[in-house]
């Protein structure tokens, strides 16, 4: 049985396990879940996660595992994706729980108000633009003196990350106000072969 991915091809979440999946040279189904639509809230999909989200993966032995940070750290386990040096590892998970808490919440969900759900530019939280703004500024600071997140090299920080901040324009945020962060783009798509 292969791994099998169940995501929506539109979140940057879920985009992220594909991304890792592929640059680890994983074997993987991917299972189109379209969350607008509902497909999440199925009874077979809940037997899956009952949390009712995206990305859901199916492991070879047959378990399933959410979260996508979660998951990209298990399918990583034992790669370079993840640094051997235990302070390292540390700084990995700090960038991934980060991520989910002060850059995911405000960028993403931005996003996905504005271009998914089409809210005028007027009915939009003003929080989410000016949190948003706030962590990639936390971003352009660290990056402008570093190329990666983490070791100087390509780890699941940088995949994590870099899944929402690439589209960030989107939401309206504007990269070219955040020259190191554009680069740092640029660099991650170039490794994970997106560019």
């Amino acid at each position: 049985m292969a791994l099998t991915i169940y995501g929506d091809s539109t979140s940057g979440n879920c985009l992220k396990v594909q991304w890792t999946a592929d640059k680890l040279g994983l074997e993987y189904d991917w299972v189109e879940v379209d969350v607008v639509k509902g497909q999440t809230r199925t009874d077979a999909f809940r037997t899956l996660n009952p949390a009712a989200q995206v990305p859901t993966v199916v492991l070879a032995d047959g378990r399933p595992l959410a979260q996508s940070n979660a998951i990209i750290w298990h399918l990583a386990e034992g790669s370079e994706l993840i640094p051997g040096d235990a302070y390292m590892r540390a700084k990995t998970l700090e960038w991934l729980f980060w991520e989910q808490y002060s850059h995911q919440p405000y960028v993403a969900v931005r996003r996905f108000h504005k271009s998914y759900l089409n809210i005028a530019e007027a009915d939009l939280d003003p929080k989410l633009l000016v949190r948003g703004e706030a962590a990639l500024t936390r971003m352009e600071t660290w990056l402008a003196g570093s190329p990666y997140l983490v070791d100087g090299r390509l780890t699941l920080a940088d995949i994590s990350l870099v899944a929402y901040t690439r589209v960030a324009h989107e939401g309206g945020f504007h990269l070219a106000k955040f020259p190191s962060v554009e680069a740092w783009v640029r660099r991650v798509e170039q490794d994970l072969g997106l560019s």
